[in-house]
């Protein structure tokens, strides 16, 4: 056969499972969400701007801010602050600031707002930065898919 009609394994590989010609189809859909508008996966550049919105808040506004903590000596309190309020917000609102900012919320598998040990594992492994550099082909990163949630679009 020629290497039109079957990909190589170096393809594969290479450029990933699409480029091998499989069709995954589109993010959520194993999960039943829908391709397009609300209630679908939130991509990838809205995330990330949420997550920037909420460090800045918690790291110059409330930290540098209201508690006056010098920038140099800070340590881990913006981490607290960001635990703190990734699961007040999440646990009850099902979004942060800079989610609602960028229209995306947190949803738990069911559909609804995730409960709160749901909420808990979620921050604790979003504070650890690894679990949530690693994502599956439905976008959701390993504390999404610990908690059993999954970011959408409002």
């Amino acid at each position: 056969m020629s290497s039109r009609q079957q990909p190589r394994w170096t393809q594969t590989w290479l450029g990933g499972v699409r480029s091998a010609g499989v069709d995954l189809g589109y993010p959520g859909e194993q999960l039943g969400l829908p391709q397009e508008g609300s209630g679908a996966v939130a991509g990838f550049g809205r995330r990330i701007g949420a997550l920037v919105i909420d460090w800045l808040i918690c790291t110059w506004a409330i930290a540098q801010g209201l508690l006056g903590v010098n920038p140099a000596e800070q340590g881990w309190i913006p981490l607290a602050i960001f635990a703190a309020e990734y699961i007040l917000l999440v646990g009850s609102m099902g979004m942060t600031f800079g989610m609602r900012l960028l229209g995306i919320r947190v949803a738990a598998l069911g559909g609804g707002r995730p409960g709160f040990v749901s909420v808990l594992v979620r921050t604790l492994l979003l504070c650890m930065a690894v679990p949530a550099l690693i994502w599956d082909r439905d976008q959701r990163g390993l504390h999404d898919r610990a908690a059993n949630t999954v970011v959408v679009r409002m």
